[in-house]
C-alpha cells in the first residue's frame, strides 16, 4: 500500500516519463499518506486500444488509480488526486514550447483515489 495502477495510451509511449513520473509520486504519497516510500507501488498498462469522445486519433489517455488502506480523510485523497494530475503534466511533457503539453496530441489525464478493499493483503520476502 498504495497500490497505483497507471493505464495509458500506447499514442503516449515516448511522451510520457513513466519512471520519472513513479519516482516523483512515490515520496509525494508517502508523504500525504504517512506511509514509507518502500510502500509504495505503481505499475504501468499499455493500452493499445483506447478511445476518447468520437474517437478521433489525436487523443490519449492517462489514468491513474490509486489505491490506500482505508482511514484516510477525503481532503488527502482530494489533495493526492491533485498532486497526481500536477505530476502527469510534468511529465508527459515533449518539450513543446510552453514546457505542458504533448504537441498533436490531446490528453485525457484522470486519477481516482480510493480505498483497497477489507480483504487486501501482502507479504514481503527476501
Amino acid at each position: 500500500m498504495p497500490q497505483i495502477t497507471v493505464d495509458y495510451s500506447a499514442r503516449l509511449t515516448d511522451a510520457f516519463d513513466r519512471r520519472g513520473f513513479a519516482l516523483a509520486l512515490h515520496p509525494v504519497t508517502a508523504g500525504l499518506v504517512e506511509t514509507t516510500l518502500e510502500n509504495c507501488k505503481t505499475r504501468f498498462r499499455r493500452l493499445e486500444e483506447a478511445y476518447v469522445g468520437d474517437g478521433s486519433p489525436e487523443h490519449a489517455l492517462i489514468h491513474v488509480q490509486v489505491g490506500l488502506l482505508a482511514g484516510r480523510t477525503e481532503a488527502v485523497k482530494a489533495e493526492l488526486a491533485d498532486a497526481v494530475l500536477e505530476l502527469l503534466r510534468k511529465y508527459t511533457s515533449t518539450g513543446a514550447s510552453d514546457g505542458t503539453s504533448v504537441p498533436g496530441v490531446v490528453v485525457h489525464a484522470s486519477v481516482d483515489v480510493n480505498d483497497l478493499g477489507a480483504s487486501y493483503r501482502k507479504y514481503i520476502e527476501g
